[in-house]
């Protein structure tokens, strides 16, 4: 690999001509953002499946960057308690957060130095600096270093100018324009990011979390409405992520554009693929009811818990009368008694507080397993083990 070099040029929206494939994603994915997305899956349900898809797009993240952990070995720590959490799962959990992080504040302020230096420091929190660890050596502070990336022809620019290309960045994506720009923009300013390299290390984990954020903002994911998993985008293929960066990296518009739309066809195939979740008769028989039977086979739920179960996931909402039937001969208090057992094992939850009916959990128990098991086999994981 020859020698690599730092190429200036400038951060500026550049149009895709009319008739392009680009254009047409484009005009896509905006029908996408705009259309509201009702669906027939129980919004706490619906909830749920985002959970577990925030912590997929967590370990893939992670995954980018070299970390090994399987989702078989992460979902573990979710359903038991670890005191000693090896660095590995430990820097998942920090995306998981910094991902929450987002949710939870990116509607209400904006996305500057402080909004990326929080992000930062979550990413790297606890987590051992280089050449030990994932961590950074200044958390949320931007580099004062030179840097090389490693398997690029791309030289990041001298420390001293980060601190100017990063306000200039920031104000590109804050800079109110029309909204058919903001998918491009967020493509753009992922590239300029990791062009850019701001901080000491995890960059790659804190441009994706800054892409997610982009997102959010701009409307793809209202309330629990949608799931969006934009790592899916960069992580199913590893070198082809690090190939378009390349494009973009020569600095020429049609190597931004081709960066652009490989971005954007991998988020519009994503919704399209995880929307199809909303559909409550395909989550039922696709990946609820295997889910019940791979438990059921296991041992982890009994046969009279596996009955109700299916009896919540045919009706979505049950309250005690709708399992009557299972317990022909026993007093009502049984049937609390069973009702009160699946809520302690958090495999049932109320739909309201104080509401004596019932929806099925399955985000930290032991059905999480079954459910990734099936989410796997209908191919809508982002990574594989």
């Amino acid at each position: 690999m020859p020698d690599a070099k730092f190429l200036h040029y400038e951060l500026k929206l550049i149009e895709p001509s009319f008739g392009s494939s680009l254009t047409d994603l484009i005009i896509e994915l905006d029908y996408l953002r705009k259309r509201p997305l009702g669906g027939s899956t129980h919004p706490k349900v619906f909830f749920q499946l985002k959970h577990i898809f925030h912590t997929l797009e967590s370990i893939g993240s992670a995954r980018i960057e070299g970390n090994n952990t399987t989702i078989a070995e992460y979902i573990e720590t979710k359903l038991e308690e670890t005191k000693n959490v090896p660095s590995g799962i430990k820097e998942i959990q920090n995306i998981e957060k910094a991902m929450a992080f987002i949710e939870e504040n990116v509607k209400d302020y904006p996305i500057n130095r402080a909004f990326i230096s929080e992000m930062h420091k979550m990413i790297v929190h606890e987590l051992l600096p280089p050449p030990n660890g994932e961590g950074d050596h200044t958390p949320g502070e931007y580099r004062k270093i030179n840097l090389k990336i490693n398997k690029s022809n791309h030289q990041p620019p001298e420390w001293l100018r980060v601190e100017e290309y990063m306000s200039e960045l920031i104000d590109f994506i804050g800079r109110e324009g029309s909204p058919k720009y903001d998918l491009l923009k967020a493509a753009i300013a992922h590239h300029r990011f990791v062009w850019i390299h701001p901080f000491g290390n995890g960059n790659g984990r804190t441009v994706r979390l800054f892409t997610y954020a982009m997102l959010v903002k701009t409307g793809f994911n209202v309330n629990v409405g949608r799931i969006i998993n934009p790592t899916a985008v960069f992580c199913s293929n590893r070198n082809n992520y690090y190939n378009m960066l390349s494009e973009a990296d020569k600095g020429t518009n049609e190597g931004i554009l081709i960066w652009a739309e490989y971005v954007l066809r991998g988020l519009k195939e994503e919704i399209e693929k995880i929307d199809k979740l909303s559909d409550y008769d395909f989550l039922r028989k696709e990946i609820l009811l295997p889910t019940i039977n791979h438990s059921l086979e296991r041992k982890y739920i009994t046969d009279v818990e596996s009955k109700i179960l299916k009896r919540v996931i045919d009706k979505q909402v049950i309250q005690a009368a709708d399992v009557k039937e299972f317990f022909v001969g026993k007093v009502d208090a049984e049937v609390s008694r069973q009702i009160r057992k699946l809520i302690d094992k958090k495999m049932l939850v109320p739909e309201s507080d104080g509401t004596r009916k019932y929806v099925i959990r399955f985000d930290n128990n032991y059905l999480l397993r079954g459910v990734i098991k099936s989410l796997g086999e209908k191919g809508f994981l982002p990574v594989h083990d």
